[in-house]
Formats: C-alpha cells, structure tokens, sequence
C-alpha cells in the first residue's frame, strides 16, 4: 500500500512513494536510519536559505538518498543507483523537494497511527 505522491523535478515528473518498508529498504541500502536522517536534515534545511545554502555535502547526500529510495519504490524501473538516477537531471532545488518528500512522509506515519488506533479500538485495546 502506502502513499504515492509526483513531484516535477527539473521539468519532469517523479513519483515518490511512501509506506512502512521504507525505513527497512533505507536502512538496508544505506546503512542508516531514516528517522534520524530527516530529522537532521530538516534541521539542516531550517538553519539555511536557498539563496545562500550553506548545505553541506553529507545534508545533500542525505537528501539524495532518501528522495532516491522513495522514488525507486514508487518505480521498480528507475536505475538501480543514486547516482544514475540523478543523472537523469539537471539541477534542481533540494528547497523545492525536500518539503514535499517530509510531507509525503507524515501523511504515511500518521496514516499508519490511524490504522493501528482503529485496529485497537476494534479488538477490544
């Protein structure tokens, strides 16, 4: 299941897709843990501007990753690494899409919140 949003990047448009494999599929491509990567690089994207980023090269590689993993779930058929995905395009703003992948993101968790509340409530918890 899961929650499927498309982006336009660089003039084209991309399909994210988040659901509860997400935090597996980064974790066991990546090494790392989703949670604390967004949380960091929000923080990252809240302390600058994109008129004057002082971004750093671990907060845009960050970004890629998570932005890759979601598109590629979303699309089997994208290429089967970050870099070749993003190849794809010229460039584009990480201001532009990161507020909408974290968007995409807390519709899923809080869908996800939903559906164990509800499951709950009808066994009796």
């Amino acid at each position: 299941m899961g929650i499927v949003k498309t982006l336009e990047i660089d003039g084209r448009p991309v399909v994210f897709r988040a659901s509860a494999a997400i935090p597996r599929l980064y974790r066991i491509r990546f090494h790392r843990d989703i949670y604390r990567d967004l949380r960091a690089l929000e923080k990252a994207v809240d302390e600058n501007s994109e008129k004057a980023s002082g971004l750093d090269t671990f907060s845009l590689e960050l970004f890629e990753n998570i932005a890759y993993i979601m598109a590629k779930h979303a699309d089997p058929s994208i290429p089967d690494t970050p870099e070749d995905w993003l190849d794809q395009f010229g460039t584009f703003s990480i201001y532009h899409v990161l507020p909408q992948i974290i968007e995409l993101w807390g519709l899923n968790t809080r869908t996800d919140v939903e559906a164990k509340k509800n499951f709950a409530r009808r066994n009796g918890r």
